[in-house]
């Protein structure tokens, strides 16, 4: 079964059964082996828009600017 033929029905589930449906794949993945790189326990550095103010201003900028 593909994506687009379970997507249709999936769209039509009330939004307590779509949260239901959500939970089930979270845990299959969870229990599939090697969907990730990623170690468990392991700590990863994430690049953040923290303490880049060149970053903020470019956005702040944007921000102003008026809609074209």
């Amino acid at each position: 079964m593909t994506l687009a033929e379970i997507l249709p029905g999936a769209r039509q589930l009330s939004a307590a059964e779509k949260l239901k449906l959500i939970r089930i794949l979270a845990e299959d993945l969870d229990t599939a082996e090697d969907i990730s790189p990623l170690e468990p326990f392991k700590t990863y550095d994430l690049p953040t828009p923290y303490d880049s103010f060149g970053a903020g201003a470019i956005l702040m900028a944007s921000l102003s600017a008026p809609q074209t």
